[in-house]
């Protein structure tokens, strides 16, 4: 398994190394300021702008999958009404509607798969960080012995970055690591990472919608409450330069996606009209929502003229005698 994944540690350990290369260069001190390595801080950011360049065009290729999917949901809407109560015909019937229409339902979930590779990669790096290693352990994956020796005592507020949560007391011990600050300085991350990742999938989810497809709608629910939940408890596991890792990538998303949403607003659905004999209260206006479903109110539905009513006689007034216009024409001979 490690020889197949070789090549994701070359090209993390790379981008890495260069990133701390260049904020060297620029002159961001290597050494701990505040009890921060800010280059190697900076070195992890960087990593994940990288990605997220590269994995660019799969993000629109995303957005218009969902456009897609959006447009096809009334279709979809008439298909679960023609089968309701039979599942297999409904699924194999909505198959061969995304086959027609080239769409696929999992095309949402293509970025955060192919990201995958890159948080194992980083994740084994990390981890891998420890003072005590022999010198010929030091220097695989590309690295010097004194970028390894540098990386393995970079901190974050005095947590070293191989650090966790979960770390036992033999590790701490091995990393020169003071056991509460970094349950504190992990624990305080693993929260905010729960919470960035919650908000990039209810970001998405205001600005279009839940899905009418139940596969749809399954995912939707996974990404807003599955993963968030799962992180509860491996983030424990999880070194703390993967955890900042994971909160850049959220915060990234959270700003791409609030920036393809303006950009290219989802297509508004059509709603189903009221009856005017409906003596229910008007419909307050739609808010567009933004991140928190705090977005602006939709401008009002222009209200449709009435005919004038025409007015009866005032009281007291002469009534109009019309019975020269309304007597009937006499007859002939």
């Amino acid at each position: 398994m490690s020889l197949s994944l070789d090549w994701i540690y070359y090209a993390i350990s790379w981008i890495l190394l260069t990133w701390h290369s260049a904020w060297d260069a620029i002159g961001v001190p290597v050494g701990a300021v505040i009890g921060t390595n800010f280059a190697w801080i900076l070195a992890i950011i960087f990593l994940v702008v990288t990605v997220r360049v590269i994995l660019f065009p799969v993000f629109v290729k995303q957005i218009k999958s969902q456009r897609a999917m959006q447009a096809l949901q009334p279709k979809v809407k008439e298909l679960q009404e023609k089968h309701k109560g039979d599942r297999e015909t409904l699924q194999k019937e909505m198959m061969e509607l995304y086959k027609k229409e080239k769409a696929n339902p999992l095309m949402g979930c293509l970025p955060m798969f192919l990201q995958i590779p890159v948080f194992l990669g980083l994740f084994h790096v990390l981890r891998r960080l420890d003072p005590f290693k022999g010198e010929d352990k030091k220097t695989i994956y590309g690295w010097s012995v004194d970028q390894f020796n540098s990386a393995s005592h970079a901190k974050l507020f005095t947590a070293p970055l191989s650090g966790k949560f979960g770390s036992t007391a033999d590790e701490l011990a091995r990393l020169g690591a003071n056991g509460t600050t970094v349950k504190v300085i992990a624990g305080l991350l693993v929260l905010v990472m729960i919470g960035t990742t919650y908000l990039t999938s209810r970001q998405m989810i205001l600005k279009t919608g839940w899905a009418e497809d139940p596969q749809q709608r399954m995912i939707q629910r996974l990404m807003l409450y599955g993963i968030p939940a799962s992180l509860l408890i491996s983030g424990a596991i999880f070194p703390i330069g993967v955890i900042i890792y994971w909160v850049t990538n959220n915060l990234f998303t959270l700003g791409q996606q609030q920036w393809v949403l303006r950009k290219f607003p989802p297509p508004v659905t059509a709603k189903k009209a009221v009856a005017p004999s409906a003596t229910r209260s008007p419909v307050q206006p739609a808010k567009s929502g933004g991140l928190f479903g705090r977005g602006k109110s939709a401008p009002p539905a222009p209200v449709k003229a009435t005919a004038p009513k025409v007015a009866g006689p005032k009281p007291g007034a002469k009534p109009v005698n019309n019975s020269k216009k309304s007597r009937p024409a006499k007859r002939q001979g």
